[in-house]
């Protein structure tokens, strides 16, 4: 209940970027029901970074450009410690956990941290099954796609980031919180290996 989960995401402005298989009958050509059409203009991402805790989500923070150490202790300096203002913790109260990405890992991150008496979780390498943010974002993501029409702009598409971002109720990220102990157990089941998390 003491940690605070963060991760960076990419959301698109239209459509996945993913491929996208469907069942075609034998001889079946090419037609509206099978084939998804693509946009030449309009398309474009936002990335965001996050965090969320058992008492709900932090602040909704754009990445504008190419996110490395500098911008990241930025929003470590702004974002996580308006968070833990706003839900009235300090440095000392709780335990910060991030990804093994270089800018996280980064000399500069680290003192950051140090400066400010973070305890920062010791993190596998390449465990992204673990962190239950993954979770949070696909719940994000599925709120997004309930809108009847795409977002006209990058713009809009990020007002209904922050706007879907900031309605998600504590119980949301209890309930991902909570299932961390069954998450550990099937990875040390599957000694390391996949899990249906």
């Amino acid at each position: 209940m003491r940690v605070w989960w963060s991760d960076e995401t990419k959301i698109n402005h239209l459509g996945s970027d993913g491929r996208h298989w469907v069942w075609k009958e034998v001889g079946e050509g090419l037609s509206d029901r099978v084939v998804e059409g693509t946009v030449k203009f309009g398309g474009g991402n936002v990335m965001m970074w996050g965090c969320m805790g058992w008492d709900g989500v932090g602040y909704a923070t754009r990445i504008e450009g190419k996110m490395d150490a500098d911008l990241y202790v930025s929003i470590m300096e702004d974002e996580l410690q308006e968070t833990l203002c706003y839900y009235d913790k300090t440095n000392t109260d709780i335990i910060f956990q991030q990804d093994n990405n270089p800018k996280h890992t980064s000399k500069k991150a680290q003192n950051w941290f140090k400066d400010n008496v973070i305890n920062v979780m010791k993190w596998p390498a390449q465990s992204p099954d673990l962190n239950p943010i993954e979770h949070l974002w696909h719940y994000l993501k599925k709120k997004l796609d309930e809108y009847e029409n795409p977002p006209y702009s990058l713009h809009e598409l990020w007002e209904r980031v922050e706007r879907e971002w900031n309605a998600i109720d504590e119980s949301v990220c209890q309930g991902l919180i909570e299932s961390m102990p069954r998450h550990v157990a099937a990875v040390l089941k599957a000694k390391g290996g996949y899990t249906k998390y």
